[in-house]
């Protein structure tokens, strides 16, 4: 009922274009036919296929199958009413097109006309766009996904005289998994699911969300992260695991019937190679959610529009795959604190109000990650409370947690740590980080294989002495951070 409402709203407020980019056709032919009857305008649909017809006539206006002579028509006929106009985005760029559509849309007091284009993906001309108002269908929520499931269930059972089975986590991981996809498409991998086996298993659900991943991420600013991790492979960090376990079960929805806020997401700002990307996999991995991993640098377009609009497309489709988590990583690159848009005319700036405006407006669940290492270049909106649910600081790493670095990446090469004093490690790596101790124990193990020896803790120590850390060769931005980090952050550890 809320699309009906809203896209009757568009039509009684006299946008003489309305712009609909969906690929659910039948769905949005079958809501504005009820709004049609409802508000008592004449319909008519185009093709260039079919050309003009009246909606549920069979017959067409004769010669009107490309689009010039349908408009043509429709200027010229004292005809009012709503006007679909399906895929006409390949004609678009056409002058003369521009020009007829805006002369229908400049005639609307007169001769009310609706044109609506209905399209996968459409833009309007700049010259249209004022004139033209956007409508989206809703995704399917859970709730949707629930009645689409009972009716298939019930069709199996009455025509297999045998029940659905299935158990019910695996049930609900499936429904969760489904919302946000078209109805057809939700539609028909239910029954797939069913009519294999008349079961629901954990493989149905894995084979549900290989297909919502193959078909929303075919676009290069999105890709899966294969490789979530986990918190037991991540040394630290204890006061962001508490804070995530505590977190948890609201966000996959048991909340035993508590109203209780989703959390939104985090930002994780610090030294480089601390463990930020580490830490973001993690939650993905230990709330066994899909990872979402944002590339600015795909997302930008020398067009006027298409960055943003490249971004507006990736976090539709992240909200598709929900529940799932996001991570933007070093999202410091894709935005900008300069509002005169510098030397990218304003690119950044526009992305960085998409961006804002999805966070404050989104209800899907997708736990954004946002990771950062220089704070001088994040805007204040982004910082604001509400914009993520916390801010960490992920420090260089103390000695304790240093130690427990040495004894995993040791453990994951298969090399007993027990065999090396991590005491001494620890304490000769003092302002090393993560991603450096690991760089030294890889270095290491090359001069050990060159010396034809096994590697030992001394191969390791001078590794740590030849290097020179980025808290050294970065001391004053290194120090500049904490100081910053301080008194406006949470601790990670």
């Amino acid at each position: 009922m809320n699309d009906q409402k809203d896209l009757t709203l568009i039509i009684r407020s006299q946008f003489p274009i309305v712009v609909v980019e969906t690929h659910e056709e039948l769905r949005f032919l079958g809501l504005v036919e009820r709004i049609a009857n409802l508000e008592e305008q004449a319909l008519f649909v185009w093709s260039v296929a079919n050309g003009l017809r009246r909606h549920g006539k069979p017959d067409s206006t004769p010669q009107t199958n490309q689009l010039f002579d349908a408009l043509r028509h429709i200027d010229k006929s004292p005809q009012n009413g709503i006007f679909v106009l399906l895929d006409a985005h390949p004609f678009m760029d056409d002058p003369v097109i521009r020009r007829l559509i805006r002369e229908i849309s400049l005639e609307y007091h007169k001769v009310p006309r609706t044109l609506i284009f209905v399209s996968p993906r459409i833009e309007m001309p700049p010259e249209l766009v004022r004139k033209s108002a956007r409508f989206e269908l809703t995704v399917t929520d859970v709730n949707d996904i629930r009645t689409i499931l009972q009716e298939e269930g019930e069709l199996w059972t009455r025509t297999q005289s045998t029940p659905l089975r299935g158990k019910q986590e695996t049930v609900d991981a499936l429904t969760a998994h489904l919302a946000g996809m078209c109805r057809d498409d939700a539609r028909r991998l239910i029954r797939q699911v069913i009519r294999d086996d008349g079961m629901i298993t954990p493989a149905d659900v894995e084979r549900v969300l290989r297909f919502k991943q193959d078909a929303l991420m075919k676009e290069g600013a999105l890709s899966l992260e294969l490789d979530s991790g986990s918190f037991q492979n991540v040394a630290g960090l204890n006061n962001l695991k508490r804070w995530l376990d505590l977190r948890r079960n609201v966000f996959i929805g048991k909340t035993n019937g508590a109203i209780v806020d989703t959390p939104k997401g985090v930002l994780l700002l610090g030294v480089q190679g601390a463990g930020k990307s580490m830490a973001a996999k993690a939650i993905a991995g230990g709330w066994s959610l899909p990872l979402l991993r944002l590339d600015f640098g795909a997302l930008y377009n020398k067009f006027h529009g298409e960055t943003e609009r490249n971004l507006r497309e990736a976090l539709k489709s992240a909200e598709a795959l929900s529940p799932c988590v996001l991570w933007i990583d070093e999202i410091e690159k894709g935005i900008t604190v300069d509002g005169s848009g510098g030397s990218d005319g304003g690119v950044s700036g526009r992305v960085l109000g998409t961006l804002l405006t999805w966070m404050a407006e989104r209800r899907t669940k997708v736990f954004l990650v946002a990771t950062a290492n220089d704070v001088s270049r994040l805007p204040p909106e982004l910082l604001r409370k509400g914009r993520f649910d916390e801010i960490f600081f992920v420090d260089l790493p103390s000695g304790l947690v240093r130690r427990e670095i040495f004894r995993l990446h040791l453990e994951r090469r298969r090399i007993n740590a027990a065999d090396f004093d991590l005491d001494a490690l620890a304490q000769a790596s003092d302002g090393f980080s993560g991603a450096e101790i690991e760089q030294a124990i890889v270095s290491a193990i090359y001069e050990a294989l060159a010396a034809d020896a096994g590697l030992n803790a001394e191969h390791v120590m001078q590794e740590l002495r030849r290097t020179r850390p980025l808290s050294v060769v970065r001391a004053e931005d290194v120090a500049a951070l904490r100081a910053w980090a301080a008194e406006r952050t949470v601790s990670a550890d």
